[in-house]
């Protein structure tokens, strides 16, 4: 079985949901990821899904990419937050519920990781009763989210080793890991069990996937299927073409496999 298509709605903001949605059924992309649980439900009547939401955070931007669990002061608010918004996933039919490492902030890479790992390792078993994975996205540092710190592979795939549960799993991102390390093919044909999700844009830029850029995506999407990975690839490029529509759609020709 081949992995499903899906398109992140950040992305695509100008356009209201349902006519997003539209799109989607038309050109055959079965999920809309980064929505809210609420957000989730408007979709449902399209046929769609979200593979993944998007993050909770409370009134002082807590549970965001620069404030998450890196920092054992953030665990009690954040286990707050996921322990109401991981049901409401769950009820909303959303498979994957994203979450962040936080900025470094001076942290030790090492330290970083111990933390991270005790402020998740309460959600695992709510996880486990709603059938919910937790997925923690790699992020460059280099241009996007300086001094974010689940900034490469090798980093993200300790943390999910030390907790050494499928509940907890990594969202890799092509565009953020080609500008930190690049090696995405390899990445994925050597450590796939890793990766629970994918998101796609082109470099440099974070636009379309045609010839601007320097990723040749048919390539990198045969190797995501032949680790036989059933789960999503999203796009998650900012459109510059005056028809988005266009763009989308290009995108999903150039990621379909055969």
């Amino acid at each position: 079985m081949a992995f499903s298509h899906s398109v992140c709605r950040w992305c695509f903001g100008e356009i209201p949901l349902l006519q997003l949605a539209d799109w989607c059924v038309e050109m055959g992309i079965q999920g809309i990821d980064l929505l809210t649980p609420s957000e989730t439900l408007k979709i449902k009547g399209h046929g769609l899904v979200c593979p993944v939401s998007t993050f909770p955070q409370d009134e002082n931007g807590l549970g965001c990419i620069e404030k998450a669990f890196n920092k054992p002061e953030h665990h009690a608010p954040l286990l707050e937050l996921y322990q109401k918004w991981i049901p409401e996933a769950a009820e909303a039919g959303i498979s994957n519920v994203i979450v962040f490492s936080g900025n470094r902030d001076g942290l030790s890479d090492q330290e970083g990781l111990e933390n991270c790992a005790s402020g998740l390792e309460p959600l695992l078993d709510l996880a486990e009763k709603h059938d919910i994975k937790l997925v923690m996205e790699l992020l460059n540092s280099k241009v996007d989210h300086p001094d974010y710190q689940c900034d490469f592979s090798s980093w993200g795939i300790s943390l999910r080793e030390k907790l050494d549960s499928e509940r907890f799993g990594l969202l890799y991102d092509i565009y953020h890991m080609q500008l930190m390390e690049g090696d995405v093919i390899a990445t994925i044909k050597n450590y796939s069990q890793h990766f629970f999700h994918y998101h796609t844009a082109g470099v440099p830029g974070r636009h379309e996937l045609d010839e601007t850029q320097e990723l040749y995506y048919p390539a990198i999407m045969k190797a995501i299927q032949d680790t036989q990975f059933e789960g999503f690839v999203a796009q998650e490029f900012k459109p510059t073409w005056p028809d988005q529509k266009a763009a989308l759609a290009d995108a999903i020709k150039r990621c379909s496999t055969k």
